[in-house]
């Protein structure tokens, strides 16, 4: 249905207690976005079952994201360079595979360069402070700072996705602000929307949230 209603891929995130998605699910979706010719990203982790899985299945991208135990969502980025050690190799494996990577960090400009040393191809923003302080109304030192972060990344050749806490609402100015952006990774806000309005409506809302500003028709409802 996602897919049906012009999503441009499909990001699974696989937990070590399969809270939001099984093992078994990877490779049938795998099958799915290959045969609709769409990018099917593995997000997780960088333990090995995890690796071996998206070595196994040949997945687009793997988005490598730290993990503290017992948190309840992804909440801190990659802490670099001292997490450079531990990435280096998986990045390396799976880069030799053909698979692309990005890593999960923070909007702070003077890790691009330890990013960028690590051998990923993305990073992928951290963007929960900047959904914080548009629900405040106050959030232009968040988004400045997302903003500086994907240009330095950009500068490095590094591609930029973003991901955490986006809706239909705080997407428009953050396309606006990040020229760079290659793709958003969005669960929680739209599957709420969903709920009200269907999953098709909702995924066609969030496409049009996505296009430049001067390609948009209008706000999306």
């Amino acid at each position: 249905m996602a897919l049906n209603a012009g999503a441009a891929g499909i990001t699974l995130h696989w937990r070590a207690d399969e809270r939001h998605t099984r093992k078994s699910d990877v490779a049938p979706m795998v099958a799915l976005c290959r045969q609709r010719g769409v990018e099917f990203n593995l997000e997780g982790d960088l333990r090995r079952p995890l690796l071996d899985l998206a070595l196994e299945v040949g997945v687009d991208q793997c988005t490598l994201v730290p993990v503290r135990p017992g948190e309840l969502t992804s909440d801190h980025g990659w802490d670099l360079p001292d997490a450079s050690t531990a990435l280096l190799p998986a990045i390396a494996e799976l880069e030799a595979a053909g698979i692309r990577t990005s890593i999960f960090v923070e909007a702070k400009p003077g890790l691009m360069g330890f990013a960028a040393d690590t051998g990923t191809r993305r990073i992928e923003l951290y963007t929960e402070p900047y959904a914080a302080a548009f629900q405040r109304g106050d959030f232009a030192a968040p988004l400045a700072a997302l903003a500086e972060t994907a240009a330095r990344a950009a500068d490095l050749g590094l591609g930029v996705n973003a991901g955490h806490d986006l809706d239909v609402h705080n997407l428009p100015p953050l396309v606006a602000a990040l020229p760079a952006l290659a793709e958003v990774s969005i669960g929680h806000a739209l599957i709420c929307d969903a709920l009200a309005v269907g999953l098709e409506a909702t995924v066609r809302a969030y496409v049009a949230a996505l296009a430049p500003p001067e390609h948009r028709q209008g706000e999306p409802q």
